[in-house]
């Protein structure tokens, strides 16, 4: 889980609670340790003295003199921890809290600090910090400012969670183009869930305050403990068993720990719910709370309560959207019908409808007058053409032979071969045949000698 510090407003009284453990502390180098157990107090006598007797201190004077106390008692520390509830603010500062086995202490580090650190500090991650200890007194909240951090190690259990989810990455198990759409009306659901727990109550008391046309199928399991993760990928497989079939599988789980949610971080179960063939939502432990079965999901709920928002309708939003609907469509009718009451209005106010035989008249007219024109159209393409043809038959005559013929000239050919026009006197012989075309008749002649 990640705890911001003091001084990030609107968070949850049991988000502060950790803020009052006893972490283990160590002063001087990073591995020198030695315990602490009582804090040292300035002047608390002159100020008691100051007071009468039968007057108690103030809850600011209290906490003042807690805050000079503890500053000046803890003004250089070294803490060795394991790193958890690390967040990253736009600002650039990074909250974190530092446990063991015990207790819990809240830190964080500036801006200007996490620039300089060495390392990149983790969730999980063993780690020796440096600083000093601060209160806040509207809290009565104090925490670790940190100026210098060194790794010593990894914690197992997110070494474990970080190795199998490389893995599965690798294998594209968490890639967004193998999420599935979530109908949007479900018809029927399978909730896997424990049939005992707090977040089976929450789910079903949001999924029915908005929307109660789905069918909710309840498929029990354990969420925790040993071979729970075994128990819930078998509980997967039997809600995507179901007949009539489910549109979508809601997984859930309330809140706890690492340890308390590891089953979801199991390859058993992250593999179930990436194989299944419904969609899946997953809504486990509280918001700051990510399993590898909600990056497997196809899609990602901060708690049971909002898995239950994010796949079922909000009710009245769909009674106002269709009440909307239906004013809208009364509206359209209302002005469909108007247009057409004008339309029909109009028509019956045209010229056709109060005196038809008038446009029987005009379209009479138009006929005659394209009739006419048709006559006179016709008339000139004949003439045209006429003009044409004459034109045609004076080329044509211009280039007949008989023209020739009748200005002197003759043709001649031989006479098995009238087709053939004599152009020379090759080929020609004595006493072969000839024919000869004048313009009024034919002479015969027979060669007697070619020159």
């Amino acid at each position: 889980m990640v705890t911001r510090a003091w001084h990030e407003p609107g968070r949850e009284a049991g988000e502060q609670a950790g803020g009052t453990g006893t972490a283990r502390v160590t002063a001087g180098l990073p591995l020198r340790s030695r315990m602490l157990h009582s804090l040292p107090m300035k002047d608390r006598g002159s100020a008691d003295r100051r007071r009468p007797p039968d007057e108690p201190p103030s809850v600011s004077e209290l906490t003042a003199r807690v805050k000079e106390a503890l500053e000046t008692g803890f003004p250089d520390i070294w803490v060795a921890g394991e790193v958890s509830n690390l967040t990253r603010a736009s600002s650039g500062h990074i909250y974190l809290s530092l446990k063991d086995d015990a207790a819990l202490l809240r830190g964080v580090i500036w801006r200007s600090a996490a620039a300089a650190l060495a390392i990149e500090p983790a969730d999980g991650m063993a780690v020796v910090c440096h600083g000093r200890l601060e209160v806040y007194p509207p809290r009565g909240t104090y925490q670790l400012t940190i100026d210098r951090l060194h790794a010593l190690g990894t914690g197992t259990l997110e070494a474990q969670m970080r190795k199998l989810h490389a893995t599965l990455a690798a294998e594209g198990l968490f890639a967004a183009e193998r999420k599935r759409p979530i109908p949007r009306f479900p018809r029927r659901l399978a909730l896997v869930t424990s049939g005992t727990g707090a977040a089976i109550s929450d789910f079903l008391e949001t999924f029915r305050g908005r929307w109660r046309a789905t069918e909710i199928i309840v498929v029990p399991t354990r969420v925790q403990g040993a071979g729970a993760a075994d128990e819930v990928a078998a509980a997967l497989a039997t809600a995507a068993r179901l007949q009539p079939a489910v549109e979508v599988i809601a997984l859930v789980r309330g809140g706890g720990s690492l340890e308390d949610l590891w089953s979801f971080n199991e390859e058993v179960l992250v593999r179930a719910v990436a194989a299944s063939p419904i969609p899946v939502v997953a809504g486990i432990g509280h918001e700051i709370d990510v399993s590898l079965a909600d990056l497997a999901a196809d899609l990602r709920a901060l708690t049971p309560t909002d898995a239950a928002v994010k796949i079922a309708p909000d009710g009245r939003q769909v009674t106002a959207a269709i009440s909307d609907f239906g004013l809208r469509l009364a509206a359209a009718v209302d002005r469909r019908r108007q247009a057409c009451r004008e339309r029909l209005l109009q028509v019956g106010r045209s010229r056709i409808f109060a005196d038809p035989n008038r446009l029987v008249s005009d379209r009479r007219e138009s006929v005659d007058q394209q009739a006419l024109r048709l006559r006179r159209l016709a008339g000139a393409a004949v003439d045209r053409a006429g003009e044409r043809l004459a034109a045609a038959a004076a080329r044509l005559e211009a280039a007949s032979p008989l023209q020739l013929l009748a200005r002197g000239w003759s043709l001649t050919w031989r006479k098995e071969s009238p087709e053939q026009t004599l152009r020379s006197s090759a080929g020609i012989k004595p006493g072969m045949a000839l024919v000869t075309q004048l313009a009024d008749g034919r002479i015969w002649s027979t060669v007697e000698s070619v020159e």
